[in-house]
């Protein structure tokens, strides 16, 4: 999020009527998930909180532990890219008697056309009121890439990926790692924080900190806040992101600017057929089904 520069409210604007316009041919068509109200809040600890962390050792070590969640994380990515699901995204800015004074917001529903290609359809999008920030491209993409944070088996070499612990978190037994960049390459955005994984589904069950790098250059102040996402089980073994929220101060060189974020993924529909990982088994003649 930038202090100065970034999208304009009006670039904003038509970016959203651009995605309308590409969505309208295919609306017959598509299993829109209608959006629902607004769930409350899972409870969680605030982010400044410490955890209950034991450092025991794994059952297995841990470098099988990262494989094994990698190639989980994986099947996940495929598996969650056959549903449509419903995004509502709202940043405000927080004055100092800790209300809200500037909002932008924008719910839009992910969808498919009848062949298969995956869109967003914006279906709500009031003019942004925000005045001390504006949102920049990256804050667009880490909204898609970063904060749904999946690290799959393909994305691991990137990390450096250091076992923590375990924790309980609810009713959940987890495997806690830091996790953080290599390098940067330059265009590209990561993740750095720590992650939860289940230590039954081995899957990512909640990641708290943050995209990364900060953009500072002369005029230009492009930072990112802090966050936690929490993810659900929606489908089978699978843990599907249902809520994201921050609470931070963004640092700028003329100060500091208090704001809340929230996302939440709502209505997941399976669209399609599922993914499956796996080695096809030929089947014999005489043990094909019968016919009826």
């Amino acid at each position: 999020m930038v202090k100065e520069f970034g999208f304009s409210t009006s670039t904003l604007q038509r970016r959203m009527a651009a995605i309308l316009i590409l969505a309208a041919p295919a609306l017959a068509f598509s299993l829109a998930a209608q959006p629902a109200a607004a769930a409350p809040a899972p409870a969680a600890k605030p982010q400044s909180e410490t955890s209950a962390i034991t450092h025991e050792p794994p059952a297995i070590p841990v470098e099988q532990i990262v494989q094994k969640f990698g190639d989980r994380e994986l099947e996940f990515r495929k598996e969650r890219d056959n549903y449509t699901y419903t995004q509502t995204f709202v940043v405000q800015t927080i004055d100092m008697d800790g209300r809200p004074d500037g909002e932008y917001r924008m719910t839009s529903d992910i969808l498919f056309t009848p062949d298969g290609k995956r869109y967003e359809k914006v279906i709500s999008a009031p003019p942004p009121t925000l005045q001390r920030i504006s949102l920049s491209q990256q804050d667009m993409d880490d909204l898609e890439h970063v904060q749904p944070f999946v690290l799959t088996s393909q994305e691991l070499p990137k990390y450096d990926v250091k076992y923590i612990g375990r924790e309980q978190v609810d009713e959940l037994s987890t495997y806690v790692f830091d996790v953080g960049p290599k390098k940067i390459e330059k265009n590209q955005r990561y993740f750095q924080g720590r992650i939860w994984v289940d230590d039954k589904d081995l899957n990512i069950v909640k990641s708290d900190g943050k995209a990364v790098p900060d953009i500072i250059k002369k005029g230009n102040e492009n930072v990112f806040p802090r966050f936690e996402t929490f993810r659900e089980n929606i489908e089978g073994h699978y843990w599907f992101p249902t809520y994201t929220r921050s609470d931070d101060e963004l640092r700028f060189s003329t100060g500091a600017v208090h704001i809340r974020m929230t996302v939440r993924y709502a209505n997941y529909k399976r669209f399609g057929a599922t993914i499956k990982i796996g080695t096809p088994v030929e089947l014999k003649e005489d043990k094909k089904p019968t016919k009826p």
